[in-house]
């Protein structure tokens, strides 16, 4: 795959914010975030064929493209007609569609206006809006320093993560470290100054709302834990660190210990992955099946991107977008009655960078999938072409590993690497050091 060049990263960034609207405001006084999206209505809008380039960037051309302001129009008289309100619009050129928010009086109006809509011979699609949340448990205190090889070289909290020696960290990052691989962080803000964080930020776009940057403790967690600085004399080492994180903005705090995204935030978030050629996509959240979004996986799935996203206990059929065919189902605090599909990583008691610029312990499958997005990315520095069938191929767990038809599959981390690399990796450093 292709790598992208900073400049053209960073163009990619000004091209969005040119194009970009505010979409948390606009509500009613003092609303919620969550309260809006229950009663907004997505209407996609069909973009001439002539218009649209699969391999062009969203922010092309968009503020003078031929015909949108004809759309703008008729999305307003189809707001008018159904009793609506245009709230936002925002282009998705990977489906070949412009998609347009509009406002309703209350949810049941929304549910109903978008079935309406949906007949309509100028909507391509219509839908109402839906809400998804992290997979996650509020952060504990983080553990005291433990004595290490490791946490002697400037990484005082190695010894605490469960990847150091479930997945024996060291010996892999002997193989790879992600070096250049491109992640895309689809969550809550980042804390771009973290000192695990500093410098490891490739982008940071928001796409909730105009504020900016925003750190928040779910999104600072996860990329952490995918990408934290090591030997800095502080925290923790991320799984690849030396990837290069697109920390998007598309999902706001709730409170200390979740995070909330609607159908659009995560559009706009995956449209832009997609457009900067990311990689890897990590969505450690949970929700219920969607239409675009499903649309939108799939253009990344087929152009080769991997998504790993969060297993939901507590959803009948796992959650999506874990659920959806060709994600990497990842659960974290098994065993479960997960189906065989899922993979397992270790999700309890990982320590991770907060926004206050300390560290606290973190569980939830939304931390699991973290690990295996950092992963993944380690595979794809020794193997760049890897497609996210191969990538799959790799984690599986050997045959006859598991017992139990109910019981996730544990990755072995060594034995993914050793696949990737050819040759003996973990067993072999271990047999060394004993000899």
């Amino acid at each position: 795959m292709k790598r992208l060049r900073p400049w053209t990263l960073l163009m990619i960034a000004w091209l969005a914010a040119v194009a970009m609207p505010a979409l948390a405001g606009g509500g009613e006084p003092g609303e919620s975030a969550d309260s809006l999206a229950h009663r907004q209505v997505l209407v996609m809008l069909r973009v001439p064929a002539a218009h649209y380039r699969p391999d062009a960037n969203y922010g092309d051309d968009y503020a003078h493209a031929p015909g949108r302001s004809a759309r703008h129009r008729v999305a307003r008289e189809l707001a008018r007609v159904h009793g609506l309100s245009l709230h936002d619009e925002w282009p998705m050129p990977a489906l070949g569609v412009d998609c347009f928010v509009l406002d309703a009086p209350d949810a049941a109006s929304a549910t109903r206006e978008a079935l309406a809509l949906a007949s309509d011979p100028r909507v391509e699609s219509a839908q109402a809006m839906q809400l998804f949340h992290a997979l996650a448990t509020p952060a504990s205190a983080t553990p005291a320093p433990a004595a290490s090889p490791r946490a002697a070289t400037g990484d005082p909290l190695y010894a605490a993560q469960p990847a150091a020696a479930t997945w024996h960290l060291d010996e892999l990052h002997a193989q790879s470290t992600g070096r250049g691989v491109r992640v895309a962080v689809i969550d809550s803000g980042v804390a771009l100054d973290h000192p695990d964080l500093r410098g490891q930020i490739a982008v940071a776009r928001n796409f909730v709302d105009d504020a900016g940057n925003v750190a928040e403790a779910h999104g600072t967690a996860v990329a952490g834990i995918i990408a934290a600085r090591g030997g800095n004399g502080v925290g923790i080492v991320g799984i690849a660190p030396q990837a290069r994180l697109l920390a998007l903005r598309a999902c706001w705090q709730r409170d200390a210990g979740s995070a909330a995204c609607s159908s659009f935030t995560l559009a706009r978030a995956l449209q832009f992955a997609i457009d900067a050629r990311a990689q890897v996509l990590n969505l450690s959240l949970s929700g219920p099946d969607d239409r675009l979004l499903s649309r939108l996986l799939d253009v990344a799935l087929r152009r080769g991107i991997s998504v790993v996203g969060a297993f939901d206990a507590q959803a009948r059929d796992g959650g999506f977008p874990a659920s959806h065919p060709g994600v990497l189902a990842i659960d974290g605090l098994g065993p479960t009655m997960a189906p065989r599909t899922v993979l397992h990583a270790p999700g309890a008691g990982i320590p991770a960078p907060l926004p206050d610029g300390g560290w606290g312990l973190v569980s939830g499958a939304s931390f699991a999938t973290a690990q295996v997005s950092g992963l993944a990315a380690l595979l794809l520095q020794r193997r760049p072409g890897l497609a996210p069938s191969q990538l799959l191929a790799l984690l599986e767990p050997a045959p006859g590993v598991v017992l139990a038809l109910e019981r996730p599959r544990a990755i072995d981390a060594c034995a993914a690497m050793q696949r990737s690399a050819g040759h003996c990796v973990c067993a072999c450093a271990a047999a060394s050091a004993a000899r």
